[in-house]
C-alpha cells in the first residue's frame, strides 16, 4: 500500500463531506467551540483539498462517510492480500446482505415486532447494525485440498471456512463510522458492541470505529474505557496531531497523546494493515 490510496480518501471525503460555512468553519468542527474549529481549519488546511462552500444535512455526511471508508478500505484491503489471503466481503448499513449477524438482527427485529409480550421484556433494548461489515467468503474444497488432501467428508464438518458446511460469509471485523462524536454516541456504539458479543456464534469480530472528529477529549470518550472497542481509527490522525501541537493546548495534547501512546488511537492508514493481522 502506498501514499495514494490515503490522499484519494482525502480528496473523497472533501469532495463529499468535509465542506465549509460562509464563516469559513469545517463541517467536522462544534463552531460553538474555538478548539474544535482550530483543530478542524488546521487539518483541512494540512490536506490542501479546497473545500466548497455548501451545506448538507449531517445525515447525507454521515452515510457518505460510511460509503467513502467502506471503499477506502476495500480498496487498501485488496493491496495487502499476499498478508491475509481469501475473498472479501465489504458492506455499509445500507446493503442488504446474507451476513449471518444481519440475518440475526433482522431475525430478532421481526420477532419483536410480533411478539408483544417480549417486547415488553426487552423494553429499552436497542438493536443497533454496524456501519460497515467486513466478511471473508467460505473457501471450497478444491482450494483448500490443492497441495494435499487436507479435507473430506469425515473431516472438519462443521467449520464455516468450508463452503460444503455452510455458504454465508464468516464476518472478520464490525466497523462504526462516526463524523462527529456527540453526547450519547459512546453509549450507542458499545451497544453495538454488546449486541455483538451477544449473537455471536463463533470468535469475536474486529470491533473498530472510524472518526472525523476533531477535539481529542471528545474521541476520548470512544477510545478509552473498557477495552469493548479495539482501537479508534481518525481519518486524518498525523494532521490532527500537528494542529493540536501548534493551538499549545495542554489538555488537548495530553489527552491526544495518551490514546496514541496507549494504543487507543491510530491513523486511518493503520486500519487496513490492523485488519490484515
Amino acid at each position: 500500500m502506498n501514499q495514494n490510496f490515503r490522499r484519494a480518501y482525502h480528496e473523497a471525503l472533501c469532495r463529499k463531506t468535509l465542506f465549509i460555512d460562509k464563516h469559513g468553519i469545517p463541517s467536522n468542527a462544534d463552531k460553538n467551540n474555538s478548539a474544535s474549529t482550530f483543530f478542524a481549519g488546521q487539518i483541512a488546511a494540512s490536506i490542501g483539498v479546497p473545500l466548497r462552500t455548501t451545506y448538507f444535512s449531517l445525515r447525507i455526511v454521515q452515510e457518505r462517510f460510511e460509503l467513502i471508508t467502506s471503499r477506502y478500505l476495500e480498496n487498501a484491503f485488496k493491496s495487502l492480500n499476499h498478508l491475509r489471503p481469501g475473498k472479501w466481503l465489504f458492506y455499509t448499513v445500507k446493503d442488504r446482505t446474507e451476513v449471518e449477524l444481519n440475518r440475526q438482527f433482522d431475525n430478532l427485529e421481526c420477532i419483536l415486532a410480533t411478539n408483544r409480550r417480549l417486547r415488553t421484556m426487552l423494553a429499552g433494548y436497542n438493536i443497533v447494525k454496524p456501519d460497515i461489515m467486513i466478511a471473508r467468503v467460505p473457501v471450497e474444497d478444491e482450494e483448500i485440498n490443492q497441495k494435499q488432501k487436507i479435507v473430506d467428508d469425515n473431516i472438519a464438518t462443521h467449520t464455516q471456512l468450508r463452503k460444503k458446511n455452510s455458504s454465508k460469509p464468516i464476518r472478520h471485523a464490525s466497523i462504526s463510522c462516526n463524523w462527529i462524536i456527540h453526547s450519547g454516541l459512546s453509549k450507542g456504539v458499545r451497544t453495538e458492541t454488546l449486541n455483538l458479543i451477544g449473537n455471536r456464534k463463533g470468535h469475536l469480530p474486529h470491533i473498530l470505529a472510524v472518526t472525523a472528529e476533531p477535539l481529542p477529549i471528545r474521541i476520548a470518550t470512544l477510545a478509552l474505557g473498557t477495552g469493548d472497542i479495539d482501537c479508534v481509527y481518525h481519518f486524518a490522525l498525523h494532521e490532527l496531531k500537528s494542529a493540536v501541537e501548534k493551538s499549545n493546548n495542554q489538555d488537548q495534547l495530553e489527552m491526544l497523546m495518551t490514546m496514541i501512546e496507549g494504543h487507543r488511537l491510530r491513523d486511518i492508514s493503520d486500519l487496513p494493515f490492523d485488519l490484515a493481522s
